[in-house]
């Protein structure tokens, strides 16, 4: 069966049994995230959540905690903030503590275009929240994913078209601060993650790509304002922006998880429940940028992002 952009997560699941199946999703307390975790243990999938608020998490988990008691699946919500790496390894020992294994990682949390910050340890808040965070709890919990075929999921955005990766400046220390180049920097990042992560798991069965959910109204926009919306970068003229439903949006991550070709998707950056072509245009946001999977940027930023985190993640 194809998809498409407008293609809800229901539809793609539509006949797929994930019983037995243990999927960790983070940012599950709002948009993407909770219809991504609502919709897996609808059809049987085990949860492990990770919010930075367990309150609003809980109050989110309402239809995700009906379909479970239908389908006998289990929840377990914990808490994680990205922004403090501390937190990110509480998180992923207490994980590993409790699990002995996990099928696929669905790295959803992020922010967009925040004011210019830094996270608990220093680091600008986009690529510390969106790349450094995901980074050091995805390779944490690799060795969860090590028994059998697995697939990592980052979830990454047309944005990363505003900037590649600028490994040494990641802080914004050597050029002024603009919230869509940080984003962009992050996202592309979040892309060349999923490149590299997948060249060193694929002879295990570990597949990993990025994805692009779509334009969707979601908590994720909260920091933009109508300066930073003026300051968007113009797509090509005439070329409409396409609105998703939250369903829509999500769809492409569960795709991507638990429907799409292993081969065909890994390293590869997804969109619309499809692999995305090579764009070369600057002013059209479908498709994706060579420099997002380019592999000695991959390897790169691997080795840095190590850097900076003061942790190693071997083969």
């Amino acid at each position: 069966m194809s998809f498409g952009s407008e293609s809800t997560t229901d539809q793609v699941l539509q006949d797929v049994d994930l019983r037995d199946q243990w999927v960790l999703i983070t940012g599950a307390s709002a948009g993407l995230g909770q219809e991504t975790a609502r919709t897996v243990v609808a059809h049987g999938a085990n949860v492990v959540l990770g919010v930075r608020d367990l309150d609003k998490g809980e109050r989110a988990l309402a239809a995700a905690r009906t379909a479970a008691r239908r389908t006998g699946a289990t929840i377990e919500l914990r808490a994680v903030d990205l922004a403090s790496l501390a937190s990110v390894r509480a998180f992923t020992d207490a994980v590993a503590r409790d699990h002995d294994r996990l099928d696929v990682i669905i790295a959803n949390a992020g922010v967009m275009t925040t004011p210019e910050g830094r996270t608990v340890d220093g680091f600008e808040t986009q690529f510390g929240t969106n790349h450094l965070g995901h980074f050091v709890l995805v390779n944490r919990l690799r060795p969860l994913l090590a028994g059998g075929p697995a697939r990592i999921v980052n979830l990454s955005s047309a944005g990363h078209r505003f900037s590649d990766v600028v490994l040494d400046d990641v802080n914004f220390e050597k050029t002024p601060y603009d919230p869509w180049l940080a984003y962009g920097r992050s996202k592309s990042a979040n892309i060349l993650f999923a490149v590299e992560l997948d060249r060193r798991g694929r002879a295990v069965g570990q597949r990993a790509c990025a994805v692009h959910p779509g334009t969707i109204m979601t908590e994720l926009g909260r920091h933009m304002t109508e300066e930073t919306l003026a300051a968007l970068p113009p797509a090509r003229a005439g070329q409409e922006m396409v609105w998703k439903s939250i369903p829509q949006g999500a769809a492409t991550s569960v795709w991507a998880a638990f429907v799409a070709d292993a081969d065909a998707i890994g390293g590869r950056y997804c969109e619309d429940c499809g692999v995305a072509a090579l764009n070369t245009d600057p002013e059209n946001r479908s498709g994706v940028y060579a420099y997002a999977l380019n592999p000695d940027t991959a390897r790169a930023l691997w080795s840095r992002s190590e850097e900076l985190v003061e942790e190693s993640f071997p083969n």
